[in-house]
């Protein structure tokens, strides 16, 4: 049988290669078994930590700018010396300044960091996640980093963060990195909110960041201000279009100014790894992640694997860490069956402890294989 294993993440225990490593590993105890294993993410936090084991992958380092403009080191995915893997959480996440949010200066500064370091590296094709910002900036932060320029009605720069919007009269796009006309961009960006209005990037999203419920209406005027100043320069700047509010409005610069393609973050990954004749060649496809619920169903990396799979009428199981009773779900958006593979009542750390979770899945896969078997 061929199986194909393409797993998520447990996160705080096993990477995706190392669960699909152990996966693999119960699997060919029957020896007529040829596993493939491919890790998997769906773009958002953790997606370079699961993908840094794919073939000529390396890590950079780069010094940036955090969403208070503080000095920070970032990390980054090369591939084969030509496409970025980034995460926006990497240089503006919510993590970051978790202990002193501050929703109306926090700046995107630091992604526009990120890619000019790419760009100096000859680096033109780019995978860039969307998720965990601590930033309702429109996204002004990072092309401000990449030569964009925002004055008020005297001619001065207007200060970084939302708050600079109340004086914005004009944008000049003279000094905007010419090397970005070269460059593509995907975005992984599994919302689909506009900029602005009631399922807008403030209202829907700027309380986790910080706003008060104030701060909320007036970050969400600012950001409908930063779009009318936008079709001076770009007429047919659209902020309705499906994930424009993302990373608080991040996907409404990636779309206007830099022509990007918005789409599911597990869709990018999954053409990045040629999955569809992996899946077509499997007659077995294994999926996870660390905890099954109802967000799974939602379109997370499991259920995004599922869906590609049924195309070509596979046959889909997962494995979790955990899981409630929502993750029943899951049966209805291509996933047969899952499996959770704690053995006994134990708490979180222990849990996730490293050994003992790759004991629980060897040990689980190992047994479902064996009923599989019962059938062959």
């Amino acid at each position: 049988m061929n199986i194909l294993v393409l797993i998520d993440s447990f996160k705080g225990s096993l990477s995706s290669l190392e669960a699909g490593e152990i996966i693999k590993k119960a699997c060919e105890k029957n020896p007529s078994n040829k596993v493939i294993v491919k890790p998997v993410a769906d773009g958002g936090e953790g997606t370079i930590d699961s993908l840094k084991d794919i073939k000529n992958a390396k890590i950079v380092e780069v010094d940036v700018h955090n969403p208070l403009m503080e000095h920070h080191t970032a990390k980054y995915l090369i591939v084969d010396d030509k496409l970025a893997i980034m995460e926006m959480s990497e240089s503006s996440g919510l993590t970051l300044i978790k202990d002193n949010l501050d929703p109306m200066n926090a700046t995107t500064f630091g992604v526009g960091d990120m890619i000019k370091d790419a760009l100096d590296k000859n680096i033109r094709e780019f995978i860039i996640g969307i998720g965990g910002s601590a930033t309702t900036d429109g996204g002004m932060g990072m092309l401000r980093s990449l030569g964009v320029r925002f004055f008020d009605k005297n001619g001065t720069e207007i200060s970084n963060g939302p708050i600079g919007i109340i004086d914005l009269e004009t944008i000049d796009l003279e000094n905007f990195d010419e090397r970005l006309k070269e460059c593509t961009f995907q975005i992984a960006c599994d919302v689909d909110n506009p900029l602005c209005g009631q399922r807008g990037s403030a209202r829907v999203f700027a309380p986790q960041k910080g706003a008060s419920p104030k701060q909320v209406e007036e970050l969400d005027k600012l950001l409908g201000k930063y779009h009318e100043v936008t079709k001076k320069v770009i007429p047919d700047a659209n902020d309705t279009i499906e994930g424009a509010g993302a990373a608080g409005g991040l996907g409404y610069a990636f779309k206007n100014y830099l022509n990007a393609e918005l789409k599911p973050g597990i869709e990018i990954i999954l053409e990045m790894l040629g999955a569809d004749e992996l899946i077509k060649n499997s007659d077995l496809v294994i999926t996870g992640e660390g905890k099954m619920d109802f967000q799974t169903s939602m379109g997370k990396t499991p259920v995004g694997i599922a869906k590609l799979a049924k195309k070509y009428n596979k046959k889909v199981i997962a494995f979790c860490g955990v899981c409630d009773n929502d993750a029943v779900s899951v049966n209805d958006r291509g996933i047969d069956a899952f499996f959770p593979i704690l053995n006994k009542c134990m708490g979180t750390n222990e849990a996730m402890d490293k050994k003992i979770s790759e004991e629980n899945l060897y040990r689980s896969v190992d047994q479902v294989m064996k009923l599989i078997n019962l059938w062959r």
